[in-house]
């Protein structure tokens, strides 16, 4: 097993999560997780059929799991990290591994995903697969003379304080495509100097990092910001229907989108390890599958039961039996260098 640094790792005791889990009510599911995974419109026909109450509270960054769980602010069964996000975890003791024969459907999930050498290691399977998507570039068409196709409306002067980024150490992959770096999850010292000086000359440019899908939407909505990285689909959906005038539209540049999975996982110690399992199943079926796809615009991960939930149109926008699109993209990855990277980006949100 790997050594991870202290940097990397948020100590937390055995005690202290077991005591923390006793503190749960029976027939209750905390999940921490993103907005939308949790829409009432389907989570409603989870609790009804299964008894479960769930209580969700929501990250704007991967790195809000291991610290929200080593906090011990809250108790959570379940928790939806990123791909790049699920070795750390695993590593730090936060979860314990899921036998995949209590959760209905999962056979029905991309191979590509569900036996991801960061899903399944030391012969354990330690997340189901949830949702997929990839992260692309959105705009308002009526501010710019013609089509933008690259990171490079990011770092343009002609946009100054109309660029927004997510906050989050991502910012660096963007950063490092644009430099022509192919090594975005391994890079040298030089290199990672090289986008933390060029990322600091850009923040002048950035009116504010957002930090969840809901506040790019507003710094969209009130014309505050024109251009910025973004989930794909959920924020031009969630502007788009507030019909405010105009529209935003999103484009994969030419230097790649960037593609993510996430994945359930199961908190060490949980007493309602019943309910999460029943979770873990709804999230496979179609009502879970197609009621996610729908309030979030994001992509299932289970083809099988999306057959009869979506329409063909529903299904192409979605990428449903498109696992050539994954090859398209530069999907997440936990850098070789967590701490550096984390490093060089706490340091470029620092500089004035």
């Amino acid at each position: 097993m790997r050594k991870l640094s202290r940097f990397t790792i948020l100590s937390i005791t055995t005690a202290s999560l077991v005591s923390q889990a006793l503190a749960a009510s029976a027939a209750e599911l905390n999940i921490l997780t993103w907005e939308g995974y949790t829409a009432e419109k389907f989570i409603s026909k989870f609790e009804t059929a299964s008894g479960c109450k769930v209580t969700a509270s929501y990250v704007g960054s991967n790195d809000d799991f291991a610290a929200k769980l080593a906090a011990g602010g809250g108790v959570y069964d379940i928790i939806t990290p990123s791909l790049d996000t699920v070795p750390m975890i695993r590593l730090a003791g936060f979860v314990q591994p899921i036998d995949t024969a209590k959760v209905q459907s999962h056979d029905g999930i991309y191979p590509e995903f569900s036996k991801s050498g960061d899903v399944v290691a030391d012969d354990a399977t330690w997340a189901v697969p949830l949702v997929w998507g990839s992260v692309s570039l959105i705009y308002r068409p009526d501010k710019f003379a013609g089509t933008p196709d690259s990171i490079g409306v990011l770092f343009d002067p002609a946009n100054k304080g109309k660029i927004s980024m997510w906050d989050d150490k991502s910012a660096i992959y963007w950063t490092a495509r644009y430099l022509g770096y192919n090594n975005v999850f391994d890079l040298t010292d030089d290199e990672l100097e090289a986008i933390k000086a060029k990322l600091i000359e850009q923040k002048p440019l950035v009116r504010k990092y957002w930090a969840s899908a809901g506040e790019l939407t507003e710094l969209m909505a009130n014309q505050e910001v024109f251009v910025s990285n973004a989930w794909t689909g959920l924020t031009s959906k969630d502007v788009n229907n507030l019909k405010k005038g105009f529209e935003v539209v999103e484009f994969t540049p030419k230097e790649k989108a960037e593609g993510w999975m996430d994945s359930m996982m199961l908190v060490k110690d949980t007493p309602n390890e019943d309910c999460a399992y029943k979770f873990m199943s709804f999230m496979e079926s179609a009502d879970g599958q197609c009621g996610i796809a729908e309030s979030t615009g994001y992509f299932p991960v289970n083809p099988k039961t999306v057959a009869g939930c979506m329409d063909d149109q529903m299904k192409k926008d979605r990428q449903v039996d498109n696992v050539e699109f994954v090859k398209s993209l530069v999907m997440w990855q936990q850098p070789k260098r967590l701490d550096k990277y984390l490093e060089v980006w706490n340091a470029v949100k620092a500089a004035p």
